[in-house]
């Protein structure tokens, strides 16, 4: 039980989030109206998955520097689950834009950019799966992991708020932190943030378990 008080905490808070996000009132901005509930449910998958990512990265340069492929395992756990991760806040985030822009993909800078940061890391599980041979498909697969990261950043972060978008947060659209002047936001989206981080690093494990075994029993046959 001491073990996984982190994996109870996890539901626990997203069974608050899950309450919460439909109980809690939201400010009015614009034509948002009640669709600005989804922030509590779109922005903690790419708090997750940015922290997957950071893992994975990690683990690829860990991997560079030491040739063990544990790490290897471990870097293409953490990207699958934060390509996961990614994919859902991007499905969310076109369940937002349909009630609000009135479009599921439409010509915004983030939309774009965040579009082209998931094909790049899609393209990342892809390449692993066109190897056989395994020390090949970790090196390769940890440079470009590393270069995939060094895009991550400004592809969904710097680039979108330096330019006019109809995405809030961006040069040109205020966040809904401005105009949360109660904090019935931040009561929930922060821990939202904690427990999807959480769950992500929970199916983290549990596929870092299972990929581990998996490679026992191709090296000792």
């Amino acid at each position: 039980m001491a073990k996984n008080w982190w994996k109870i905490l996890s539901v626990m808070l997203l069974l608050y989030v899950i309450i919460g996000g439909f109980m809690v009132p939201v400010p009015v901005i614009g034509n948002n109206q009640q669709a600005a509930r989804s922030i509590f449910f779109h922005l903690p998958m790419w708090m997750a998955m940015y922290t997957l990512l950071t893992i994975s990265v990690v683990n690829s340069i860990w991997y560079l520097a030491t040739n063990d492929l544990k790490k290897d395992v471990r870097a293409s756990s953490a990207g699958s689950v934060g390509v996961l991760f990614g994919v859902m806040g991007f499905l969310t985030g076109m369940l937002w834009a349909t009630y609000t822009w009135g479009g599921t993909i439409v010509n915004d800078p983030k939309q774009m950019t965040t579009a082209i940061a998931l094909a790049i890391y899609m393209a990342y599980l892809v390449l692993r799966m066109s190897f056989t041979d395994i020390d090949k498909r970790a090196r390769v697969s940890a440079i470009y992991n590393v270069f995939a990261f060094a895009l991550l950043i400004p592809l969904t972060y710097i680039i979108p708020r330096t330019v006019d978008s109809l995405h809030p947060g961006s040069a040109s659209s205020p966040g809904f932190s401005d105009k949360d002047t109660a904090g019935t936001i931040k009561m929930v989206l922060w821990p939202a943030f904690i427990g999807f981080t959480l769950l992500g690093i929970w199916i983290y494990t549990l596929r870092n378990r299972y990929k581990r075994l998996a490679l026992k029993n191709i090296l000792h046959g």
